[in-house]
């Protein structure tokens, strides 16, 4: 059964954006990507992005990443008295595990700690802690080859907390899975977000998965990306996947089905 998370803590936002802009300029032309986002994320909530392929969904991401500027807008993250840092305090995590395939599992894990500098005793004892919340205690020494694809995406999601980061960004991480891994994926996360308390963003297509996912929900609708609503997912914690058949899931799915002029 999925923990229940801890309340989010109240008072400033962790993640503030306000009328967010993105232009991206080649060949002498410019195409508006994101034209208008505007969200405020508690710490420790687990936000899913909604809205349409091609949309901005992980632009708004790179965004909060570090990797892109923006065009237009505020973008505030952390408290100001502690200056947040993407590459030390962002973990992400992408549709791909992009594992190196002649690393072992946990050598894969370290990566982020090897490339920061972290003191390698400490890392490794929070790797193989990270790997039995994943539930991959004994694959330590596997090569990414010998993992499911289930599996390989549980390494990866523990690479992008080995690090200790404030903010866990993911695109699409289960979209690659068969629908039986992705459900049980859905509900693994759900557990290890409830056990880390991190703050996550989660990008899908999935308007099922996001009413299951989310503490909150991102309406974005197509591009260039305009956040068309963002508001709280009332259901119980621990969420189970019987929950889709409840009347009360249904209202939410209906929303974003609205909001994205779906029938």
């Amino acid at each position: 059964m999925t923990a229940t998370p801890a309340p989010a803590e109240t008072g400033r936002p962790f993640i503030r954006m306000e009328g967010v802009k993105k232009i991206y300029r080649t060949g002498g032309q410019e195409f508006l990507a994101v034209s208008d986002v505007t969200m405020s994320v508690t710490e420790g909530e687990l936000v899913a992005l909604v809205g349409p392929s091609g949309c901005g969904k992980t632009t708004v991401l790179k965004i909060l990443a570090g990797l892109h500027g923006h065009d237009g807008g505020t973008v505030e993250i952390g408290d100001p008295a502690h200056p947040f840092q993407p590459g030390r305090d962002v973990g992400m995590v992408f549709q791909q595990p992009l594992l190196l395939k002649w690393r072992t599992i946990l050598q894969n894990v370290l990566l982020p700690a090897e490339i920061l500098g972290l003191p390698m005793q400490e890392a490794k004892e929070r790797a193989r802690d990270l790997l039995k919340l994943v539930g991959l205690e004994g694959f330590e020494e596997k090569r990414p080859y010998e993992l499911s694809g289930g599996m390989q995406q549980r390494a990866a999601i523990a690479r992008a907390l080995v690090h200790d980061p404030k903010l866990v960004l993911m695109d699409e991480p289960f979209g690659a899975l068969d629908a039986l891994t992705r459900e049980r994926m859905n509900l693994e996360l759900l557990r290890i977000w409830a056990e880390s308390g991190k703050t996550i963003l989660f990008v899908t297509h999935s308007i099922q998965e996001a009413v299951l996912m989310g503490s909150h929900c991102a309406v974005l609708t197509a591009g260039p990306a305009r956040m068309a609503d963002f508001f709280a997912i009332d259901l119980p914690y621990p969420r189970r996947l019987d929950m889709r058949q409840s009347p009360e899931f249904g209202v939410y799915a209906r929303r974003i089905y609205d909001l994205l002029g779906m029938e």
